[in-house]
């Protein structure tokens, strides 16, 4: 006898197969069988789906809650959007090892590189550790509403080995990398799913100092991912300086993955100074893949782009003198004065300040949409931008931002897009989610709390690429679902997720399809200490199980945390 039934699905599987009716029967966690719809077993629980789609819960393998896990068991906004496994310490960041004086040294590294508030991480992280080894224990002991596996970052394991040298990016002497390789190799036994670097100088600390290891040679990143050889698992993600991959970035990563044997992930974006470049990328890891080598380019599913509203980190009136007396003003003051003639006036004369305010917004606004109150349209059309619409319409474009920002009792918000929209489209993402050499990621949910909000992007590869694009063709909804499942768990060598068959873990969505939506963002004060972050929740989700247990109910959370550390590949 079954502990659940869920009886008449739409099953897809995560397997990339077609989809098909099925009853799914789960017993002491695992997928105790899948049959024919209507021909299942009797259970403690019987759920009748009516057709509702069932799929594998969402395996996103590029997070940033090393913060967040301390405090928040629901890890959101992963968990409202039907994710049941993370992998987080993504692109060189952390807080393990740690030693006790370097704690606020890590948190203005976070806070730089990753937007999550300092004076929340301050408050909110329980600093119960200082080894890689004793933070996973820390993480053992807690529980969560879904279940996580963390990386070794280069940036804290340089400044703990180094020292002032590591976070100055001074070159590593041989005793340095021996000493850095062997508290990764620790971290990987202990249960650490691989190793993390930044090769970007988009990347700096709260001080303007590049992530430590920006700058290694390769002998320091050979010789640390020696650790990933010896141990025999663990996967090396890296972010990249885009332009760079193929010349500077390409002999290294190719030697690695053949000197370790281990996977090489590296985040490919698409970067309006080489739009094309990507297909090189591409061809190239195709190429390196032909020789057996395992190296994969992590990409989004959408634009990644800033999210501008009067409550954020980026308030494009900010930029002009005549608000510098109304930005400290509680938001509803603000909004009161922006409707005032004389306050709009003043911002429609362009300031004497050496082009700043023209460069930053009024030579931008052919890259700036509004965003409406529903889900967000992030693949808009060039007629719909602020400088189109001004144009069209006679309105001066500085009234058309303030009317946005304003809107929606001053929630309202304009999306400009930085990486990923150099076609004027997603042609981009459609194309390269189509790649055998690619893999689902760069959603950095738990980060870029103030300007950017993309944790929602596992909800939004269904919403739009399998349902509502217009602006060009969609993607098999099998297509979509294994890979953020299957695709994404495989990468990490967690084989026991992902799948909904036999002996499986039973991670489970079960989603009202043609409801589901991921609404707007909104500000919320929910971080430590009233700190503020971009919320966007999802609408559609009847039910998620972690480990059979229902951890959602109708979009909301019902109080269960079955979720735990993931020690290593499984």
């Amino acid at each position: 006898m079954s502990d659940l039934v869920i009886r008449n699905a739409r099953l897809v599987d995560g397997s990339g197969g077609p989809a098909r009716m099925a009853d799914v029967e789960v017993h002491d966690g695992l997928v105790a069988n899948v049959a024919a719809a209507g021909t299942s077993g009797s259970a403690d629980r019987v759920i009748d789906a009516d057709g509702l789609l069932l799929t594998p819960g969402w395996v996103d393998v590029h997070t940033h809650y090393d913060a967040q896990a301390s405090w928040d068991p629901y890890l959101t906004p992963s968990s409202w959007h039907g994710v049941t496994s993370v992998v987080m310490g993504n692109c060189g960041v952390g807080f393990a090892p740690a030693a006790p004086d370097r704690h606020e040294w890590l948190i203005e590294l976070m806070e730089g590189v990753e937007d999550i508030p300092g004076s929340a991480m301050t408050e909110g992280i329980i600093w119960d550790w200082e080894s890689f080894e004793e933070f996973l224990d820390a993480l053992d002991a807690r529980h969560y509403a879904l279940d996580l596996g963390a990386q070794i970052a280069h940036g804290p394991v340089r400044g703990y080995v180094m020292g002032d040298r590591g976070a100055a990016n001074e070159a590593a002497t041989p005793n340095d990398i021996a000493a850095m390789a062997a508290i990764v190799e620790s971290g990987l036994r202990a249960g650490a799913l691989g190793f993390s670097t930044s090769r970007t100088p988009l990347h700096k600390s709260l001080s303007g100092e590049l992530v430590p290891g920006t700058h290694a040679d390769a002998d320091e990143l050979l010789g640390i991912a020696d650790s990933l050889r010896r141990v025999g698992h663990g996967v090396f993600q890296f972010a990249p300086e885009h332009v760079d991959v193929p010349t500077r970035e390409m002999p290294w990563m190719r030697e690695l993955a053949r000197r370790t044997g281990r996977t090489v992930s590296v985040n490919l974006n698409q970067p309006n100074s080489a739009p094309d470049l990507w297909r090189e990328v591409l061809d190239m890891i195709e190429a390196s893949r032909a020789e057996g080598l395992d190296i994969v380019a992590q990409v989004a599913g959408r634009v990644v782009g800033l999210l501008m509203c009067l409550e954020g980190s980026f308030n494009p009136l900010d930029f002009h003198p005549a608000y510098g007396p109304y930005s400290g003003l509680p938001l509803d003051e603000r909004v009161r004065a922006l409707q005032q003639p004389e306050l709009r006036e003043a911002l429609r004369v362009e300031p004497d300040d050496g082009g700043l305010f023209r460069k930053v917004v009024l030579d931008s606004i052919d890259s700036w949409w509004a965003v409406d109150d529903g889900d967000i349209d992030y693949e808009p059309e060039a007629d719909d931008s602020i400088a189109a619409v001004s144009q069209r319409t006679g309105v001066h474009p500085i009234d058309l931002i303030v009317d946005q920002l304003c809107a929606h009792d001053g929630h309202g918000m304009i999306l400009t897009p930085f990486f990923n929209y150099a076609y004027g489209d997603l042609s981009f993402q459609y194309e390269a989610h189509q790649q055998a050499s690619t893999r689902m990621g760069l959603a950095d949910a738990g980060a870029h709390c103030r300007v950017i909000c993309d944790g929602g992007t596992p909800t939004f590869m269904l919403t739009h690429w399998t349902r509502d694009r217009r602006r060009g063709p969609t993607l098999p909804l099998e297509h979509v679902v294994h890979r953020q499942t299957r695709q994404t768990a495989e990468l990490y060598g967690l084989g026991d997720r992902g799948l909904v068959a036999p002996g499986m873990r039973a991670d489970l969505n079960l989603i009202d399809y043609d409801r589901l939506t991921f609404g707007p963002p909104r500000m919320a004060y929910d971080l430590p200490g009233g700190a503020r972050r971009l919320v966007q929740r999802a609408d559609g989700y009847v039910a998620t199980f972690v480990n059979g247990v229902q951890t959602v109910d109708n979009d909301e959370f019902t109080g269960q945390l079955p979720g735990r550390l993931i020690r290593g590949p499984r």
